[in-house]
């Protein structure tokens, strides 16, 4: 796993590698939009991870924002509750790749890495 970027205080940590990768592919879309990451019942261990692109103008004042250079992380307070301190890392190995979760507050997780027990 990469290190997190910047030194403040941020409820949800990215690397760099996964900074990079999230601001490609927004950039692909075309359009200013923000990262909504939040988690959903379900999955093998309880609870799954969700993360798509969101257009700013959905942030509510129920939203925690993270600022990562201009790059905007969101999420609901209710799911920053099971996702505080959450490292999002990204990469791109053959096997195993793509975004990697890693969450203080799990007590479980499955194989796949994309849910999570509490």
């Amino acid at each position: 796993m990469t290190q997190a970027i910047g030194s403040q205080q941020r409820g949800i940590l990215l690397s760099e590698a996964a900074l990079h990768q999230v601001k490609s592919l927004r950039d692909k879309q075309g359009t200013d939009f923000c990262l909504r990451v939040g988690v959903r019942q379900g999955g093998c261990s309880g609870m799954s991870y969700m993360m798509d692109f969101e257009d700013t103008s959905k942030i509510t004042p129920q939203d925690e924002v993270f600022d990562y250079d201009g790059f905007k992380i969101v999420s609901d307070r209710k799911s920053l509750l099971y996702l505080y301190g959450l490292m999002l890392d990204y990469s791109d190995a053959m096997i195993g790749g793509g975004f990697q979760f890693t969450n203080p507050n799990a007590n479980q997780t499955c194989g796949c890495g994309k849910s999570f027990g509490v």
